[in-house]
């Protein structure tokens, strides 16, 4: 089975799905759903591949069952983050800035944007479940450790600003304890980690090199689109922040420096 079929596949089931979801956003008039629904989509995009193209291999279960605990883990915690809270400023923003238009334009500025950004990423798992030749060595078990490293970091630093953010000793102070004191981002540098251990999965199929699109994807996102620049927008106005910036790496951790 030729990759083109797999795309085929994956860009029909996210376009049925990102639909679907616009319309459910809709109804609510809460465009969050779109955040909610990004891993899910990532989910829904590897399982129905590996079912209607795969062989079901174990490194296939492994990529589907990395991208499962991944996409339900964000899932959950933006729905609960959402709780209680109204749309996103930048959703409102989006709004007032569109005004009648902002239906035709979110639908395929958020939403097929989202789904189009999906594939891209996804590209490792893709490639998996069309090309896997079933053996498995060294690469899947550096793949897989660098998947496992960057899960434990993100999910670590989004429970230790949690619980920053939820303590009112601290509550509007900035984040620089536990792993925030080495990074002003750690959450997106184990994000960016469990894509790459994807990729180091990918490449011991057959033309899996290919699939380093999805990798550069989201790191590129992360650094200079929708990740880091609009977290650093929201924060460059707190008065400590220019201080933390000086001393703390933005993306990947070390040691805080001197200044």
């Amino acid at each position: 089975m030729e990759i083109i079929d797999v795309l085929r596949t994956a860009s029909l089931v996210l376009f049925v799905y990102m639909t679907s979801v616009f319309l459910l956003a809709t109804i609510l008039r809460d465009n969050r759903v779109a955040d909610v629904a990004w891993g899910p989509g990532f989910i829904l995009v590897a399982w129905s591949t590996l079912y209607l193209h795969g062989s079901f291999t174990p490194r296939q279960l492994i990529a589907g069952m990395l991208v499962t605990i991944w996409g339900l883990r964000l899932a959950f915690r933006i729905y609960l983050r959402n709780q209680g809270n109204n749309e996103d400023f930048r959703y409102r923003q989006l709004r007032e800035r569109w005004g009648k238009t902002f239906l035709i334009r979110s639908y395929f500025q958020i939403f097929m944007l989202t789904g189009c950004l999906t594939l891209l990423n996804i590209s490792p798992v893709l490639f998996i479940n069309t090309y896997d030749p079933g053996k498995t060595g060294f690469g899947d078990f550096l793949g897989v450790s660098i998947w496992l490293l960057g899960f434990c970091l993100e999910s670590l630093s989004d429970w230790q600003l949690d619980q920053f953010t939820k303590d009112p000793k601290t509550r509007g102070k900035i984040m620089d304890r536990g792993l925030w004191r080495y990074s002003r981002h750690p959450n997106y540098f184990g994000e960016v980690m469990m894509w790459w251990g994807l990729f180091i999965l990918a490449l011991s199929v057959p033309w899996g090199h290919l699939s380093i699109i999805g990798p550069l994807t989201i790191t590129a996102m992360i650094l200079f689109v929708s990740g880091i620049p609009v977290t650093e927008k929201t924060l460059e106005s707190h008065p400590d922040y220019d201080a933390y910036k000086k001393r703390t790496n933005a993306f990947i951790p070390w040691f805080q420096k001197e200044y």
